[in-house]
């Protein structure tokens, strides 16, 4: 029973249920119900009503069958003859092409031969008159080869006696750029098509078909489908194709789905089923000509020269009204009307594929930061870290829209914070009075576990003072760390984190090799092996941990490459240099009667520091002190560099480069690599300068094929040659280098 009290008493249950609930949220915006689309699909729509696209002239115009026309021409459907005069028309007026959002399925009821056929009491020379006039199909028919005209297909609805599918018309080239498109593609199962005689002359056919969301807005609209098993092309990029010449089109795709539509030489980016998302301004009369002006000659003059035309309709009667993100109805047509003129100016939001898992992350990124620093803070903080992180993902999101045109849900993220941080809140609430019993001595944060252990069997060890012994000191430091500050001079909290990441990288590396970390100073880090407990293998555990750290700090850089949130902002690596020294210390509590800390101090201190501060000098990631080289040389990869005299140090040191362990010092190539640099300080300490810059080719003729970077040190010792050329030391040089930096 004690045990499981114990048990119960230091699980975290509120984190652990929060966690859960945090996976529930990831898998309901997986899931993506209808309730979390329409939540995302409003704040799209409140982001385009807030901003909606500006008004730019574009030479696309909708040749309009409004109310005035209607009651000028006559009711609809008018004849083809009328529709054909408004084709020869709009191509006389300058019109490169026109696209028919409206569908000529049936033979036109008041073609001559259908009014001889249907009036049996007229006389039959009238009959036989009639039915040699030709039809209004042909009449328009004729029109149409003597323009470039896209007529329109659809495959939602089928009017009564609407034709049935004929099957294709001529086959427009196309090609994949990438894997099958065809599975990612919406799919439609019927096509309405036009008479075939029209469909026989038309430059291109384009299918006008437009999905609703769940919530009956048009938002998306598909540039390339599927229906009964072809791929069409949606209405306004058929009018660009054939208004650019009438050339092939390819779909480009990846793994993933659809990347876009290559039409007239330029790539129009879509979803990965092939939907846009046009983005949307306000309904314009600009973009309007009626077709009544068309047809009765009373256009301004050069109204539709160059223009891409869409021929529809807005009349009320005729119900062709959409319901868009801006919040008013508009025509169907000026949907249409609208992709064109977003694919002409290069504007149309996109939500590409990593957006979805920007949303994922950002909804665990948000939890995990939630549920970690809650359970730590009070109210206000609570109530300012939410509202913080919410507001800043939605102005994030916002940002996006505004100035990328990237479409990223501010909605979910924000909900799923929201809900945490008042679970959180609640389950902080009523575990207040237990974290109080929980609270024990902050001595335990500042030392190592194992020296809390001792203390706690040994109380009188809580005094004063320290004993002599054999210690291995590593230091380390983040070369450049200014720079790198600097970077994060507007995002301090990011600096915060990047230096929490890489002190915990080289506290691992530390402490999963036994050793003691002594102190934190900024980016530096200074630890001990051998205190305070005996560790006899210190010297080489204290090496391994130093190789460790460089490959995990190796590692860190590529996470934060991959990971960065800018990628078009500088990126500064974390260079870490190191020093270590084996030698005699006093370790123990040092400092006043009421603060103190468990520290190592001694001259072995000292030149571990300064050691690691020569990391930069030549270039070296490891930079070993004598002693303990001479402990590690036979098993380690370890390289002689100098002969130095320390800054505050009379008497010379020679120091050795670390660069890898048993694998890296059994390499034969390594063995001549040691053998080489041998003999070039020995050429280079009895100034024999042409023996020492020959085998200093030699050396770096053979790291081109070493992982070894030794580029630093070689040319440090060929700019150190070079000099000693022009000016000699003299004969009195005892070769050794005065570092005159810390």
């Amino acid at each position: 029973m004690k045990l499981f009290l114990w048990f119960v008493r230091r699980f975290d249950w509120a984190r652990a249920l929060a966690t859960g609930l945090l996976v529930l949220l990831v898998l309901i915006r997986i899931w993506d119900h209808e309730l979390v689309q329409t939540f995302r699909y409003n704040a799209f729509d409140f982001y385009q009503q807030v901003k909606p696209r500006p008004q730019q002239p574009f030479p696309v115009t909708i040749v309009d069958v409004d109310d005035r026309s209607l009651s000028e021409l006559g009711q609809w459907p008018w004849p083809r003859t009328t529709i054909a005069d408004l084709v020869d028309r709009a191509t006389a007026a300058g019109a490169v092409a026109m696209a028919f959002d409206v569908i000529f399925a049936d033979p036109d009821r008041l073609s001559p031969e259908n009014i001889a056929l249907d009036n049996k009491d007229l006389p039959d020379s009238i009959k036989e008159a009639l039915r040699a006039m030709p039809s209004n199909d042909a009449v328009l028919a004729d029109a149409i080869a003597r323009s470039r005209v896209i007529v329109g297909e659809t495959s939602i609805r089928q009017s009564a006696g609407a034709a049935p599918q004929r099957g294709p018309g001529p086959k427009v080239e196309y090609a994949f750029l990438g894997p099958n498109p065809e599975p990612f593609l919406m799919k439609f199962p019927e096509l309405v098509q036009n008479m075939p005689t029209l469909d026989a002359n038309a430059s291109g056919r384009g299918i006008f078909t437009v999905r609703p969301d769940s919530d009956g807005v048009y938002r998306r609209v598909p540039l390339v489908m599927m229906v009964d098993g072809q791929i069409r092309m949606g209405l306004s990029v058929e009018l660009l194709r054939v208004a650019t010449g009438g050339g092939a089109f390819a779909i480009k795709s990846n793994e993933a789905g659809v990347d876009g539509v290559v039409v007239a030489r330029q790539l129009i980016s879509t979803d990965s089923d092939g939907t846009v998302w046009p983005y949307f301004s306000q309904s314009s009369p600009d973009r309007f000509v009626s077709a009544s002006d068309v047809i009765l000659d009373r256009l301004p003059p050069n109204r539709l020269r160059g223009h891409l035309v869409f021929v529809g309709t807005s009349a009320i009667g005729l119900e062709d009204f959409r319901a868009t993100p801006l919040g008013l109805p508009m025509p169907g047509v000026e949907i249409h009307a609208q992709v064109l003129e977003n694919i002409l100016g290069k504007t149309m939001l996109v939500r590409p594929n990593y957006t979805i898992a920007v949303e994922l992350m950002t909804v665990f990124l948000l939890g995990l930061v939630i549920i970690v620093l809650i359970p730590k803070m009070g109210a206000a903080f609570v109530l300012v870290l939410t509202g913080s992180l919410i507001g800043g993902y939605v102005l994030i999101s916002y940002l996006a829209f505004q100035n990328e045109r990237v479409l990223l849900d501010p909605t979910y993220p924000a909900f799923s914070a929201v809900v945490l941080a008042i679970f959180m809140s609640t389950m902080n609430y009523l575990r207040e009075e237990r974290e109080r019993q929980r609270i024990r001595s902050a001595f335990g944060q500042y030392v190592s576990p194992d020296l809390v252990a001792q203390l706690s069997d040994n109380p009188e060890r809580l005094i004063l003072g320290g004993e002599r012994r054999p210690l291995t000191i590593l230091f380390s430091d983040v070369r450049g760390f200014t720079t790198i500050s600097e970077s994060f001079k507007d995002d301090p909290a990011g600096l915060t984190q990047l230096m929490n990441q890489f002190l915990t990288v080289l506290s691992d590396g530390i402490l999963s090799f036994g050793g003691t970390i002594d102190k934190f100073m900024g980016d530096a880090v200074m630890a001990f092996w051998n205190a305070p407990l005996d560790e006899p293998d210190h010297v080489r555990l204290s090496c391994r941990a130093a190789l460790k750290m460089l490959a995990d700090v190796q590692a860190l850089n590529e996470a934060r490459k991959i990971n960065r949130r800018n990628p078009d902002k500088p990126f500064h690596l974390i260079d870490v240099g190191i020093g270590i020294n084996t030698g005699e210390c006093i370790v123990g509590n040092m400092g006043s009667d009421t603060r103190f800390d468990y520290t190592a101090l001694g001259d072995a201190v000292n030149l571990a520091s300064r050691l690691e501060g020569q990391s930069k000098t030549y270039n070296v990631g490891i930079i070993l002190g004598s002693e303990t080289a001479k402990h590690v040389r036979d098993e380690f990869a370890v390289l002689e560099l100098d002969l130095i005299r320390v800054k505050g140090k009379t008497e010379p040191a020679q120091v050795f480069g670390l660069f890898g362990g048993e694998a890296v010092r059994a390499d034969p190539n390594f063995q001549k690599l040691d053998s080489l640099n041998g003999e070039m300080l020995k050429a280079y300490r009895a100034q024999r300068w042409a023996d020492a810059e020959s085998l200093l080719a030699k050396m770096k003729a053979l790291l081109e094929g070493m992982a070894i970077d030794l580029e630093g040190y070689v040319t440090l010792y060929a700019d150190r040659l070079r000099n000693f050329r022009e000016t000699p030391p003299g004969t009195d040089w005892d070769g050794v280098f005065i570092a005159t930096n810390k």
